[in-house]
């Protein structure tokens, strides 16, 4: 699925996002097993809350992380995210 800059990512809701002690980073669970996630994937879904849109995403993430550029990483993982259910395009109104 190609993100575009409206789509407003949202977690899905048979998907959690869940800090694992256990392994000291976070997972997706969802109902048929769970996916251990990098720091900076972490990082990109705490933002997909349907709050933001793609680009404020990207621009929230390079204030953090003092860099820029990322809009091309940010939009790939996003479009693995969308492609794999882990989050969805809230409904615009």
């Amino acid at each position: 699925m190609t993100l575009a800059a409206t789509t407003v990512p949202t977690f899905s809701p048979t998907h959690r996002l869940q800090w694992e002690e256990s392994q000291q980073k976070y997972v997706i669970l969802y109902p048929e097993g769970m996916v251990e996630l990098s720091e900076s994937a972490a990082e990109i879904l705490k933002l997909c809350d349907g709050t933001r849109a793609f680009p404020e995403i990207v621009t929230e993430l390079e204030q953090k992380f003092e860099t820029d550029g990322l809009t091309d990483d940010v939009r790939e993982f996003l479009e693995i995210a969308l492609d794999n259910g882990w989050i969805k395009d809230r409904p615009h109104h």
